[in-house]
């Protein structure tokens, strides 16, 4: 049975195992995760017993906008509805929020589009430097 958590400091980095951060040159450690994740405005994990299987957070100016930079569930417990779950729970504790935004791969759109998400146009910025280390 998935659990779900939100409150800082709930998470420690031994319940982060691998699996994460598919596809990134040099991905960040689990303390840098849980640090994150610790520090943002909300945050959600979804766990497996005591391991961590997915999470979102969200950055805010706490009064009208909202930034959801990371969702992300472990590939073998994809499609079970957990990610769905995750984005439902922090858009609900974003409740009130003028705009709550994200950026995605263009495969992604029509996941989030299914989510109430509409496409609209975003720039980046990724300093891979401070994730060596």
């Amino acid at each position: 049975m998935i659990t779900y958590l939100d409150e800082p400091g709930a998470i420690r980095p031994e319940q982060v195992g691998e699996g994460f951060f598919v596809g990134w040159p040099t991905p960040p450690s689990a303390q840098q995760l849980v640090d994150v994740m610790d520090g943002s405005y909300r945050r959600v994990w979804a766990l497996d017993g005591d391991r961590v299987v997915g999470y979102i957070n969200a950055i805010s100016d706490g009064v009208l906008t909202a930034f959801i930079p990371w969702l992300e569930v472990l590939p073998e417990y994809q499609s079970q509805g957990i990610g769905q779950e995750l984005v439902r729970r922090i858009v609900a504790s974003l409740d009130g929020m003028y705009s709550i935004d994200l950026a995605c791969d263009d495969h992604l759109v029509g996941y989030y589009e299914r989510l109430g998400f509409f496409e609209g146009t975003a720039m980046v910025m990724r300093n891979s430097r401070v994730l060596r280390g």
